[in-house]
């Protein structure tokens, strides 16, 4: 069905084909996600969410100098009026802007318990009582002067604002973080004093690149401090194309402890670390035996954060110990750039530094020219007013008589001095004492001011230098009000300091690994005598066996040519029937297990697709830590890999499924890191049916039908070049390997 039926007026039923229904649906769902939930305004920095939670409060009037009222109070407000989603939503979005912790300047003034840097939720609404920061009053400045446009609520009973006016670059100060539909955001946050510096710079120098406002921002300042190790380079390529990652390490310091012995003290915690789960994490490596070199972790924090490490022993050095840990533990994070944030327009873009500076600069730009013209306004009805008591003052007794004796003082009054309606209407409402004992001086004082003030604003309005210069000034204003010191510090990350991977510290023990056909694996204690007693699920077998070390990697190769890595000390126990490896790993559900064993380090593998190309490779080409895997066999569509042998000798022996055998040197392969190879036989069709890495100085076997050994004696007439067809195989030949 290809056209839409359209009921008849009163009907519920619309008849159109399943996948444009859900389509349009699916669209509207991410769209609504993305502009209304998940991604912050690039001119304010706010969600939805947090821009109603603080209007709310303005509505309130909960400014930094009023009474707290209870956040029950705050989040119904919200709800009732802006954000009809939930009461949960909104208090955790309440919650976060007032968590120190959370953010680098906090939007909330919160009394009652918001939470810890342990990770313990707020106490309930009903108990916690809030109002704004001087942060929060900053953003919401001029928000009653038109300085920015205002929507319909959810219901069309009220207004909300399309965006804060925002006096400083909310977005980078306290950054942001969001998942929408196919797309997240990921924003550090900033030092205020040096992003009002840089854009004081940009105001100043419009053509200054990333490279010069680094020069004024260095990097990201975290709320919880700790020091940054990534390179110039790398934090400045994040900031040119809004996409990359700093590594955030904790603060520590070396305490003695006398007789020689010694702790470590960690003072600050990398951003967005819970630190009971830090606890948590280093107690579960020493009970684990992965963190050798640590003998214990206790926390002394009170108001402020402070980790003891006790060493093993004190002859081991603390950067030792410390450089161990930031490898294994959340003591060393990494921050990832996205800054992908909405336009003007409502567009989510990936911008850079500079670009989100400027968004801000010309936000900033149209409030003022807003407020200027809201201000004007005013101005001039006021003056009008007054032109109309100059006139009264001049004429006061004929003003006065008329109101008292006239039937139609309006009329009457406008006919004769020539005025206006709000003139006229402005002295009507003057009360005859107040309007005998007006002041020709005060008026013309008043008229004079706000003249002056008029000329003032109708120059800024006409002038984009004048404009650029009173940003300039409101923004060294707001610099002072919000200084505060960087609390995250950038350092080298220590050269020299040798640390021994976490597998030479674990005790060395004999495992085997079994894997079934249907890709169970598990791990056993020592070797399996008689793999026959070993049990699967029901319809399941044994696929492969690797004996090996709980120290060892194990590296699996599938048929669309990736090779998958491993840590046998996290295999799961052979006490049951093991873990679906494909839970474990991202692999294709289409590709096929085609050879599993330990790696060794030095040792070369024979890597071959199945229509007869293939290289040699180094095993530890083949090692990876992603969970996709790392493509090293290049196979496309119409063909898979097949096997990844061990170069045990110097020849290689291949026979096609034409049963044509090939010997060579192995020397005539080529030595890649990744690829298709070269091809390794000729067919005319089919390709390789086995293939054998063997030592000539020793003896050679070949294998029947049933799987008995039989001796190649003379396989002299077998070798030929590399590529070429080879000779029919001796009668009864089926296999090259056991």
């Amino acid at each position: 069905m290809n056209d839409i039926v359209i009921p008849e007026e009163g009907g519920r039923i619309l008849s159109e084909p399943m996948n444009e229904a859900l389509s349009r649906r699916y669209l509207a769902y991410a769209l609504s996600t993305i502009m209304h939930r998940a991604l912050p305004d690039v001119r304010d920095g706010l969600k939805p969410v947090h821009r109603r939670v603080l209007y709310a409060m303005h509505n309130m009037r909960l400014n930094p100098q009023a009474a707290a009222r209870k956040c029950a109070k705050v989040v119904g407000e919200v709800m009732g009026n802006f954000h009809p989603h939930g009461d949960q939503s909104i208090y955790d979005a309440l919650v976060r802007m007032a968590q120190w912790f959370a953010q680098r300047y906090p939007m909330v003034d919160g009394q009652g318990n918001f939470g810890n840097i342990d990770g313990d939720s707020a106490a309930a609404m009903r108990y916690t009582e809030c109002k704004m920061t001087a942060a929060a009053m900053l953003l919401l400045e001029g928000i009653d002067e038109n300085a920015v446009d205002f929507r319909a609520t959810y219901d069309g009973q009220d207004e909300e604002p399309v965006v804060l006016p925002a006096a400083f670059p909310n977005l980078l100060a306290n950054g942001a973080t969001g998942i929408a539909v196919g797309m997240a955001t990921s924003i550090p946050p900033h030092n205020v004093a040096e992003l009002i510096d840089a854009c004081k710079l940009l105001i100043a120098e419009p053509n200054t690149d990333t490279a010069g406002l680094m020069a004024v921002i260095p990097g990201p300042d975290f709320p919880t401090g700790g020091v940054c190790i990534d390179r110039r380079e790398a934090i400045h390529e994040a900031y040119e194309t809004g996409r990359g990652s700093v590594r955030v390490r904790a603060q520590y310091e070396i305490e003695d402890a006398g007789r020689g012995q010694w702790r470590i003290v960690v003072t600050e915690i990398p951003y967005q670390v819970q630190k009971s789960r830090l606890i948590e994490q280093l107690a579960d490596l020493i009970e684990a035996k992965k963190a050798p070199l640590l003998g214990d972790v206790r926390d002394e924090s009170a108001e402020d954060v402070r980790l003891i490490l006790e060493p093993k022993t004190k002859n081991i050095e603390p950067e030792v110990l410390m450089e161990s840990l930031f490898r294994i533990s959340d003591l060393e994070t990494r921050f990832a750039f996205n800054m992908n944030v909405l336009d003007k327009t409502g567009t989510p873009k990936v911008m850079g530094l500079k670009t989100i500076l400027n968004h801000f600069l010309d936000h900033r730009r149209e409030v003022l020219i807003r407020q200027s013209q809201w201000r004007l306004e005013r101005i001039e009805k006021r003056l009008h007013v007054l032109e109309g008591l100059m006139i009264a003052f001049l004429n006061l007794d004929e003003v006065i008589r008329i109101i008292r004796e006239d039937e139609t003082p309006r009329q009457t009054l406008m006919a004769r001095f020539n005025l206006t309606e709000p003139q006229v209407d402005y002295i009507l409402d003057t009360r005859l004492r107040q309007l005998a004992r007006l002041e020709e001086m005060a008026i013309q004082g008043e008229h004079d001011k706000l003249a002056k003030e008029r000329d003032g604003l109708l120059a800024l309005l006409g002038s984009e230098k004048k404009q650029w210069k009173r940003i300039d000034e409101q923004l060294t204003d707001v610099r002072k009000q919000l200084l505060s010191a960087r609390r995250t510090r950038f350092a080298e990350a220590p050269q020299g300091i040798e640390v021994a991977a976490i597998e030479s510290y674990l005790p060395k023990e004999a495992l085997t690994v079994i894997l079934s056909e249907r890709g169970w694996i598990r791990a056993t204690k020592g070797k399996v005598d008689d793999p026959s007693e070993l049990k699967f699920k029901e319809g399941d077998e044994l696929g492969f066996l690797v004996p090996g070390f709980n120290t060892d990697k194990l590296l699996i190769l599938t048929s669309d040519g990736r090779f998958f890595t491993v840590s046998c000390d996290k295999l799961p126990s052979a006490r049951g029937h093991g873990e679906p490896l494909r839970l474990m790993l991202e692999m294709e559900e289409s590709a096929t297990i085609v050879s599993v064993f330990m790696y060794t380090p030095e040792a070369k593998r024979l890597m071959v697709s199945k229509n007869g190309y293939g290289f040699v490779m180094n095993e530890e080409d083949a090692v990876g830590n992603k969970k996709a895997g790392k493509q090293t066999l290049n196979v496309g569509t119409e063909t898979e890999a097949f096997a990844a042998l061990p170069i045990i000798g110097d020849k290689v022996m291949i026979l096609g499924e034409n049963n044509k055998l090939l010997i060579y040197p192995v020397s005539e392969l080529p030595e890649m890191g990744r690829g298709k190879g070269v091809k390794l036989q000729g067919y005319k069709d089919g390709g390789v049916k086995d293939i054998a890495v063997f030592n000539s100085a020793e003896p050679v076997y070949w294998y029947d039908g049933s799987g008995k050994a039989r001796e190649f004696k003379d396989y002299s007439e077998y070798e030929g070049k590399r590529a070429s067809v080879g000779r029919m195989a001796p009668r009864g030949l089926r296999k090259l390997r056991p």
